[in-house]
């Protein structure tokens, strides 16, 4: 397992924060996306490149790279500004997030950059497509991970449940399913619009192995993510439960944030509390 550092782990939660600082910034000036699961996220897609997956900007199809899929697409800001703070692209462009032309569309385009490694939109694909990778891998005996990364209410999709059956039935350790638990979807909270508990008994059900984690807590995160790897006869599912927008008090677990992007007026009142946060953060590891 890794070993994380008090000032590598003030690093990465550094890092998470000025990711939602570029995640605010280009919503507002785009008009239009989802704020909540995206400020959500940022711990997470923060683990994942800069600490826990193996990739190279500077090489976007390495073949040994880890395939990072990201399944419900509409969270793509986070991942765009997790890419561009990694080196992908200047910082800069994510200011071009949903024009006409940009290659940072609103949801992920295979063709507009590999990185990306998949196309998506429709919600309950995107484990079915990083099945078929990681089945494939197998086959050519090839040694990366494939991450899956979902949100809990496209579970409500039936095409997930044919996908959570192909890989228990091919235990397919190679591949981390990473579900983004944070209750809520466009219309509602996931308990009142589709019940989906008792969650981890119904992955496990499929032969799935289930780690559930605080997914706002970078070095269980990570933790998870080296447990995942450790794992060789089936396929892990990190049942991660992160708050909604978090980072601004707000609008956490405010579910008519999933859809909506901040005004200009926001905008202002969101930067100050995430630089009071970052900050905070830095204090917190001095004391």
């Amino acid at each position: 397992m890794s070993f994380i550092s008090p000032q590598k782990l003030q690093e990465l939660e550094l890092k998470a924060n000025d990711i939602r600082l570029s995640i605010i910034d280009m919503l507002e000036e785009a008009g239009s996306g989802h704020t909540a699961g995206p400020l959500g996220m940022a711990d997470i897609f923060t683990a994942l490149y800069f600490h826990s997956a193996k990739h190279d900007p500077k090489n976007q199809s390495w073949e040994e790279r880890d395939r990072i899929i990201l399944s419900n697409g509409h969270i793509v800001p986070v991942r765009y500004a997790a890419m561009a703070h990694a080196g992908y692209f200047p910082l800069e462009e994510l200011k071009t997030l949903r024009k006409f032309g940009s290659r940072l569309q609103g949801h992920p385009e295979r063709d507009k950059m590999l990185a990306l490694e998949t196309t998506s939109g429709p919600l309950g694909s995107g484990l079915s497509q990083a099945s078929g990778i990681a089945y494939a891998a197998r086959m050519d005996n090839r040694k990366f991970s494939v991450f899956c990364l979902m949100s809990d209410g496209e579970l409500q999709a039936g095409n997930t449940w044919e996908a959570v059956m192909f890989a228990g039935n091919n235990t397919l350790s190679n591949m981390i399913a990473i579900i983004d638990r944070n209750n809520i979807q466009i219309n509602g909270m996931t308990e009142d619009v589709m019940p989906l508990e008792p969650l981890r008994d119904k992955w496990e059900a499929f032969n799935w192995h289930v780690i559930e984690i605080d997914g706002n807590n970078i070095a269980e995160v990570i933790y998870a993510i080296d447990m995942a790897r450790a794992i060789y006869e089936k396929p892990v599912c990190i049942i991660a439960h992160t708050i909604p927008g978090k980072g601004i008090k707000e609008i956490e677990f405010d579910y008519t944030w999933h859809g909506r992007p901040p005004s200009k007026e926001d905008e202002i009142r969101f930067l100050k509390e995430l630089r009071t946060l970052r900050g905070n953060i830095q204090a917190s590891h001095h004391e």
